[in-house]
């Protein structure tokens, strides 16, 4: 039922943009920020939902943890910067929202780095 009042407080925010975009503006962009903000809000309380079912699973799966916490780290880092760059696109900023894009990108790259690590090592433990 959370996801039909986000719906919901999407579809008032839209509404509310609408009415205030022939008029002001400025102000169809902050109630649109606004509503960006409170739905980012929700989705972290849902996530935070999330990581506490997740916790249960890390007892059943010792070694898996860090790569657990690695997937959490690169789902926020695009989650983040998505947002962002939605906000910044919708400012009118392409190019800095082009600019958070590519950070996440590397961000994302830098942070599955032990990933690959673990993987070159296990493959060189079966070859020698």
């Amino acid at each position: 039922m959370e996801f039909v009042r986000i719906g919901m407080l999407a579809l008032v925010g839209i509404a509310l943009g609408i009415q205030f975009k022939n008029q002001k503006q400025e102000y169809s962009l902050y109630v649109g920020m606004a509503i960006c903000l409170l739905i980012f809000s929700c989705t972290l309380a849902y996530m935070g939902r999330v990581k506490e079912q997740m916790e249960g699973i890390f007892t059943y799966v010792s070694s898996g943890r860090r790569y657990f916490v690695l997937l959490f780290k690169v789902a926020g880092i695009t989650w983040v910067c998505e947002f962002v760059a939605g906000v910044c696109r919708d400012s009118g900023f392409s190019a800095v929202a082009a600019q958070v894009e590519l950070f996440g990108k590397i961000a994302v790259l830098f942070a599955g780095m032990p990933v690959f690590l673990a993987l070159a090592e296990t493959i060189a433990g079966f070859a020698g």
